[in-house]
């Protein structure tokens, strides 16, 4: 199969991969032809990249973090959990707070077992969700790409617990910031930008004080905006005066926001965000967990479509471990002309580069 950008999808082409709801429900089958109408209705709902059928790709296959069964699951707590604990802070049933945190214990968990026997590259490109709301989607995917950056830089089991709790509580002072700001389409006012801003603040006061959990993920809710120059929020910290943990999320959080489609713009591919991130390093984020990231994620997801520098055009067909920028690539274009297929190992291949993607074949 292949992945393709949304714009460069023509009538005709067939879904490799259905698309889901939050819940976890088919929208939109595989092996659907899809139409003009269609394409444009999924362009309208934000959806940038699809897998589709191609004869040429049908042995590559997308790596997936999490199954699609833990997916669902996943959101099916966090928004239950996230809902729990408004009521909890606004009738003051602090019970409810410790039990949802029990939850996410569990679900933790649950994720550290499915990454724990998954030895290959981390991605959330696999699949195709809809999400009704933002915060519950980018609190599982920060919680994945938090805990492989964890896994990459070697933390014990037991660090891994907590950095996971606080990855995914992370955001847990937005839910009560009214909708119509967190999803507002155009420029934040100041005004609208500092109530954001609060919600830094308000998930460490709602997490710091329940029974059982470290205060280590209330930190995490406080720290994961600040940047290692002082430029960032709330207290403007520097440095080493940011735990780990709070610089892990760090680079999740800005890594999956760039990545994912909001209503203020279109998602990045992920070797356009890393390079965001390498632009803030020692800057913004600390260097080492940068490199770290770049190392345990997917660059150039399995079916990207790339060209080469050596005038060559393929398809991303399996990665190399470690070395990610430099995946295998299937050529089946050269001279703008179709070929038989042939594989070229860029890891082998020192002199040739990746030089576009989502390339039009």
């Amino acid at each position: 199969m292949r992945l393709v950008g949304t714009n460069n999808i023509t009538e005709g082409v067939i879904l490799a991969k259905p698309i889901f709801n939050e819940r976890g429900k088919i929208l939109i089958n595989r092996g659907v032809m899809l139409d003009n109408k269609m394409i444009k209705r999924l362009m309208d709902l934000g959806i940038s990249y699809l897998y589709i059928e191609d004869k040429r790709t049908d042995d590559i296959y997308p790596i997936s973090s999490i199954s699609d069964e833990l997916k669902k699951d996943a959101m099916h707590k966090i928004e239950k959990n996230f809902s729990d604990m408004k009521e909890a802070v606004n009738n003051s049933k602090f019970i409810m707070m410790e039990k949802a945190t029990t939850s996410f214990k569990q679900l933790i968990t649950k994720v550290m077992e499915e990454l724990r026997d998954h030895q290959e590259l981390f991605s959330m490109m696999s699949d195709v969700f809809l999400y009704d709301d933002y915060i519950f989607s980018h609190s599982l995917n920060v919680t994945v790409y938090s805990l492989a950056l964890g896994k990459e830089l070697k933390l014990s089991t037991k660090q891994l617990e907590v950095l996971g709790l606080g990855a995914i509580l992370h955001d847990v002072g937005k839910i009560n910031i009214p909708l119509n700001i967190l999803l507002k389409q155009g420029k934040l006012t100041e005004q609208e930008f500092e109530q954001i801003k609060t919600h830094a603040e308000i998930g460490y006061r709602m997490l710091k004080d329940i029974p059982n959990l470290s205060l280590l993920v209330a930190h995490c809710a406080y720290q994961h905006h600040e940047r290692i120059n002082g430029s960032g929020y709330p207290r403007g910290i520097t440095g080493d005066e940011i735990h780990l943990f709070g610089k892990i999320i760090a680079v999740a959080d800005v890594f999956d926001a760039i990545t994912s489609n909001r209503v203020y713009r279109k998602a990045m591919l992920p070797h356009e965000a890393l390079e965001i991130l390498y632009a803030g390093i020692n800057k913004l984020y600390d260097a080492k967990i940068v490199e770290a990231f770049r190392k345990a994620i997917i660059l150039y997801p399995n079916g990207m479509s790339v060209s080469l520098s050596s005038g060559e055009k393929g398809i991303v067909s399996r990665q190399n471990k470690g070395l990610n920028e430099r995946p295998i690539i299937r050529i089946i274009k050269k001279n703008g002309k179709e070929i038989t297929p042939y594989e070229i190992d860029l890891k082998e291949s020192l002199s040739i580069v990746i030089v576009e993607c989502d390339a039009i074949i």
